[in-house]
Order: C-alpha cells, then sequence, then structure tokens
C-alpha cells in the first residue's frame, strides 16, 4: 500500500503502537516522537542511544517483523539539526528545508490556479490555511508572510470574491 494512503498511515499508527509501548514503557525514553513510520529518540548520551537503538532493532524484529531502514537509522549531535517531517530542528529553532519550500511554493501556485475558474474563496482559503499551519511548526514568519503577500496578489488580480 502506498505510504501516502490514507489507510497505511493508519494502519502504520496501529501496528506501530507496540513499538510505542515498548519504548516508552520498556526502555523508558523519555524524549521519543514518533510520526506514522518516522521516529526520533533525543538524549544526551551516545551509549544510552546505541542501546536504544540496538534494543528497538531487536523487538522490532522479534515482534513486528520489520527492520529499521540501515541508512536512516543515525546517531548524531542534536547542534548538526535532525531532518524529521520536511524541517530541519535544531536546539532552538527549527526550519523548512528547501526542497520543501519549493514545494509549497508550487503547491500555491497550484491551489491558486485551481480556484481561477472557480472563486470559489472560501475553499482556497481553507486550502492555504491548512499549508500555513503546516509552516507555524517551524521558525518560518517571514516565509508564511511572502506566502500571505502572494496570495493576495493573486486574489486581487482575478478579483475572487472573499
Amino acid at each position: 500500500m502506498p505510504l501516502g494512503n490514507l489507510t497505511s498511515q493508519f494502519f502504520a499508527n496501529i501496528y506501530l503502537n507496540e513499538l510505542d509501548r515498548f519504548v516508552k514503557h520498556e526502555l523508558r525514553a523519555k524524549y521519543y516522537i514518533r510520526y506514522v513510520d518516522d521516529f526520533v529518540i533525543l538524549h544526551e548520551n551516545k551509549n544510552k542511544l546505541n542501546f536504544y537503538k540496538n534494543q528497538i532493532k531487536e523487538f522490532l524484529k522479534n515482534n513486528l517483523k520489520i527492520e529499521l531502514h540501515k541508512d536512516k537509522s543515525k546517531i548524531f549531535f542534536i547542534r548538526k539539526g535532525i531532518t524529521f517531517l520536511g524541517f530541519r530542528h535544531f536546539y532552538f529553532y527549527t526550519i523548512l528545508k528547501k526542497n520543501k519550500r519549493k514545494h509549497v511554493n508550487n503547491k500555491i501556485k497550484d491551489i491558486i490556479k485551481e480556484y481561477k475558474e472557480m472563486e470559489d474563496y472560501k475553499k482556497l482559503m481553507q486550502r492555504f490555511e491548512s499549508i500555513l499551519s503546516h509552516l507555524e511548526i517551524g521558525n518560518t514568519y517571514y516565509l508564511r508572510n511572502n506566502f500571505i503577500v502572494k496570495l493576495n496578489n493573486n486574489i486581487n488580480m482575478l478579483n475572487i470574491k472573499q
């Protein structure tokens, strides 16, 4: 099933619930974050992280019959940043990855084109606001403002009724 499919996301959350319970209750990892099949564990001790990684690898193999991706399962210092869910997370701030900025920009252009003929302001704003709320995860104030200005310019040009 394609990963983008909502049912596959739903089933991944059900299936990996056992992993969540294991990491939180057995390993007692304090800083564990999972979204669908991506997860991050933060800890100041590299040896502890290696221990977690080995325990998780065994748990997944024995209990869920799946494996960690060998190229994506890494341990590194947070000062280098963590790429997670389209953002680059650092200790004190979070930025949108460059390729995601282009993706969002293209998506906004597509939304404007899609509603060009329909002139449905309410639907246009619902889609646009969902993009903006996702961007709020990071330090994207200026980026969001640029998108708002771009949208307003296009709305005025298209004479979309508000």
